[in-house]
């Protein structure tokens, strides 16, 4: 009765893809400046097998805007990071997350009436 069963996720045989602290550090802050500016309103983190995921939406029961992927089986190729619209395409894919995230940077920009 006192045997303890390890959580799947951080068993040594099925390791999983997860975001780093500073790697949060840059979306949370991108993710806080969209939500001050009313564009974002809530997000999601998944994290598998070969993917972490960071979901963003509008409203929480619609689909996502925007994905941004930590995929490192990609890492010597087109690059570890990218941003999918709310379709499904690619938006911009590399090895610099902070790099990746311009593209979404860009919807903060707004002209002054």
């Amino acid at each position: 009765m006192n045997s303890l069963t390890p959580f799947p996720a951080s068993h040594p045989s099925n390791p999983v893809v997860m975001f780093h602290r500073t790697e949060l550090n840059v979306i949370l802050s991108l993710y806080g400046r969209m939500v001050a500016a009313g564009d974002w309103r809530d997000y999601g983190i998944s994290t598998l097998k070969d993917v972490a995921v960071f979901s963003v939406f509008r409203r929480t029961a619609e689909n996502p805007l925007y994905r941004i992927e930590k995929r490192p089986k990609l890492r010597t190729k087109q690059g570890e990071y990218a941003v999918f619209g709310a379709e499904g395409q690619v938006l911009k894919r590399g090895h610099d997350l902070r790099t990746v995230l311009r593209v979404l940077e860009r919807k903060l920009i707004r002209s002054v009436d």
